[in-house]
């Protein structure tokens, strides 16, 4: 049996919660974007995070980063604690909690450690490729600044050398560093968010959307690219998108999130012909089939009602207004987070009803 690779970056119990104006006197509100979420990537794997808009993929993208800073939870980047709130259980190599003498939980030590030197290991690709560019920096000076702030070239010759070699490796050539981002179409401009982020060799790239503004045939390549880049750097990647067939056509585990919840989480194939949350099923009815007498036979999930506000969640079960199964025990209890199989986990009090 093939060894599993190592876990690269695992969060625990992540929160980010995102204070609001407005409500009662001495009254405190928050959006919970991200609301205890678990999950860990290994080496040179994908993990494709789905989910409608609004329900906390980019936060969880942005916060596991430390852009922003966690509300709560703990991160661990290569078998080193970067954030830990100090209020979230240890837990040993098999995920069960570390217990005391007499079965108390052991928390862990707050902790939160300088980015600056996981800056280089850790590199994200953001959703806009023109806002997330500097209008007044040229290609080169873009894709060098992080080269400069890191020391990795010895003079202004190996600079020039090390962003040529990113230009053309993401299908640009040595004239575009002289150019502006407004002189790019956006597929052009999202391949210098890609250069710039490999420009530190890093070994975990948060890929927050990175196709969503380009033309499908445009998608295609950067896909493509990034599938390249990854073979040949052995990078490991969070992919966030809203498509479901491209997710699992680059992904090799997804997760599905809810309005800042897990509620599925398993390999891709699993996930596409076993999945068991009626959200799932509800995303996965969505993906277009090419074989139009496949596409007549197919039943479409669709799902009834708007997504609650993240300000005021459902209690219990977040998902139970849209649910078709939802009860009671959807409304007084939260569905637990387990696994349901082998590397399979799911939060949901009705899975025998799913089919």
């Amino acid at each position: 049996m093939e060894e599993q690779a190592k876990k690269l970056l695992e969060i625990q119990h992540l929160k980010q919660y995102f204070p609001v104006a407005g409500g009662k006197l001495f009254e405190k509100k928050y959006v919970k974007a991200v609301d205890d979420v678990s999950f860990f990537i290994r080496k040179g794997q994908t993990l494709g995070l789905v989910g409608e808009s609004g329900c906390g993929k980019t936060t969880t993208g942005r916060t596991l980063l430390r852009l922003y800073e966690p509300t709560a939870g703990r991160v661990i980047y290569d078998d080193e604690v970067i954030f830990d709130s100090g209020d979230v259980p240890l837990t040993d190599e098999t995920g069960e909690p570390v217990t005391d003498g007499v079965g108390n939980p052991v928390f862990g030590k707050k902790k939160s450690v300088n980015m600056l030197p996981y800056r280089r290991r850790m590199q994200i690709v953001f959703q806009d490729p023109y806002a997330s560019l500097d209008p007044r920096m040229t290609v080169g000076d873009i894709v060098g600044e992080a080269i400069d702030i890191h020391h990795l070239a010895a003079n202004k010759a190996e600079r020039r050398e090390k962003i040529i070699h990113m230009l053309e490796r993401v299908g640009l050539n040595s004239e575009h560093a002289n150019r502006y981002p407004h002189e790019f179409s956006g597929g052009q401009r999202q391949r210098v968010g890609i250069a710039r982020a490999l420009a530190v060799d890093p070994e975990f790239i948060v890929c927050d959307e990175p196709i969503s503004a380009l033309d499908v045939s445009i998608q295609a390549q950067v896909i493509n690219m990034l599938e390249d880049l990854q073979r040949e750097y052995g990078l490991t990647y969070l992919f966030i998108a809203h498509d479901l067939s491209v997710v699992k056509h680059i992904s090799t585990n997804i997760g599905v999130m809810y309005l800042g919840k897990m509620v599925e989480m398993a390999d891709s194939n699993e996930i596409a012909f076993h999945s068991c949350h009626p959200y799932t099923r509800s995303l996965i009815s969505a993906i277009p089939i090419a074989d139009p007498n496949t596409s007549r036979k197919a039943k479409r999930i669709v799902l009834q009602g708007d997504i609650p506000s993240p300000v005021n969640p459902p209690s219990g079960c977040h998902f139970r207004t849209r649910c078709p199964y939802a009860d009671t025990r959807c409304a007084e209890e939260e569905p637990a987070w387990k696994e349901i199989g082998p590397g399979h986990f799911c939060a949901c009090h009705h899975l025998d009803k799913v089919k």
